[in-house]
């Protein structure tokens, strides 16, 4: 294929294009076509935005039926009936349900948006600078988001300071014997540790670009424990692993606990069309008209296909079920994998659809190796930790079983190879997620 044009004129920064160096033309449900015809399983899902595919055919209905009415498309924070019919649908769909109170604010397209808006809320609440971020997450690359964003990757290219933020460590950073939320709460009782009070800590409940890192229930509820004793404000990010990636459509439906604001994009709208949201406790909402805007927080397009996407499939548990069991079909081949190389330091880690097979920190870029034999063999899928060291899966969660297990066998296979190519041979090798 013809790369020239994009080699030619575009900006170095391009990253994706470089682990998948084809021109794709066409993508529907979990597969996406190159411009020779050739077929890929995608198990990347736009990095989590197409959480039901792509172009699914029922809100690809809804979207061209609302374009050919002459509906609204860009709204700014104008009323318009698709923004209603949005709202009315969360409510009704997400926050009575489960008891929620939310106040919902629209910024601008992206996920970093969402991000930028809430730290500037809870500095303006709270009348403090300091926010408490964790290692390894990752909250986008705008200036105030960046601050919080722990990979030197991209805290290097900021080109100014980032200062506000704190780190203090995630859970099970330090290993599981040290509880970090009881060296946070050291920390805050101590006038001499250094740590300026901070006016919210920002958190993911699973850290996708950190590494698909895992935050139990316990240390969640002594985290949000600890914001109520010490004044701040809980801020759940919710980019990446929110809308039902981790199988329930908030992250921390099941863990008990209520962040004061909520951060919501990527699969949001439900078809790929950019839109994100700050959920925020009612109280909270003490901004001022037009204080914090942007000419593209009203996209009535992502509007209307987010509304169906709510109808859809979160209406009932039907849909949890099935990401329950696709959930357990990663799990078992990924730990099948594990179990044929027990001598390689190999393991697994993750909730629901987003899961890593995870390599040692020695093993001398395997990650990568992985995924670029596994695009050989048509499957698109990405790399995350600090230096890659993780396989993340994370396939559409409207995928079929069957096209699941294609693409699980399709990762059992390119580990094979890699480590053939390596000169390690596997204990058993039994494709397909089952153990021989």
């Amino acid at each position: 294929m013809d790369l020239n044009i994009f080699d030619r004129m575009e900006s170095e920064v391009r990253g994706y294009i470089r682990s998948f160096p084809v021109i794709f033309s066409k993508a529907q449900g979990s597969t996406l076509f190159d411009q020779t015809g050739r077929e890929y399983i995608d198990f990347f899902a736009g990095a989590g935005t197409l959480n039901y595919g792509h172009n699914n055919p029922k809100l690809k209905e809804k979207l061209i039926e609302y374009i050919h009415s002459d509906g609204v498309v860009h709204g700014l924070d104008m009323a318009t009936e698709a923004k209603k019919h949005f709202m009315e649908t969360f409510e009704r769909v997400l926050l009575k349900p489960r008891g929620m109170n939310y106040k919902l604010q629209f910024t601008g397209p992206t996920g970093t948006n969402a991000v930028e808006a809430a730290l500037k809320l809870a500095r303006l609440v709270k009348g403090r600078e300091n926010v408490v971020s964790f290692t390894h997450g990752f909250h986008g690359v705008s200036g105030g988001s960046l601050a919080t964003t722990a990979n030197s990757k991209f805290r290097d290219a900021a080109g100014v300071g980032l200062d506000n933020t704190t780190f203090i460590p995630y859970c099970g950073y330090m290993g599981d014997n040290i509880d970090t939320i009881e060296y946070f709460e050291r920390l805050l009782e101590d006038p001499s540790s250094g740590l300026d009070q901070p006016a919210a800590v920002i958190v993911e409940t699973v850290q996708g670009e950190g590494g698909v890192n895992v935050a139990t229930k316990r240390w969640l509820l002594s985290l949000e424990k600890l914001c109520r004793k010490y004044d701040m404000l809980l801020i759940v990010d919710d980019i990446q692993v929110g809308c039902g990636r981790t199988g329930s459509f908030f992250s921390f439906d099941k863990y008990g606990i209520s962040p004061d604001i909520v951060t919501l994009s990527k699969s949001l709208s439900g078809y790929g069309l950019p839109m994100s949201l700050v959920l925020m406790k009612p109280e909270l909402d003490i901004w001022a008209p037009g204080s914090h805007s942007g000419t593209f927080r009203g996209n009535n397009l992502a509007f209307v296909t987010a509304a169906e996407a709510l109808d859809t499939y979160w209406t009932n548990d039907k849909f949890e079920q099935e990401i329950a069991k696709k959930s357990e079909m990663i799990r078992k081949s990924l730990d099948n994998i594990v179990y044929n190389y027990p001598n390689e330091g190999l393991s697994v880690r993750g909730r629901g659809m987003i899961q890593g097979l995870v390599a040692p920190a020695d093993s001398d870029d395997l990650a990568n190796e992985i995924a670029h034999k596994a695009f050989e063999h048509g499957l698109v899928i990405e790399t995350s930790g600090a230096n890659d060291e993780v396989l993340k899966l994370l396939p559409a969660l409207t995928i079929s079983e069957e096209q699941l297990q294609k693409g699980l066998e399709i990762i059992e296979r390119s580990v094979a190879e890699v480590y053939k190519g390596r000169g390690v041979s596997a204990r058993v090798l039994k494709f397909g997620g089952k153990r021989g």
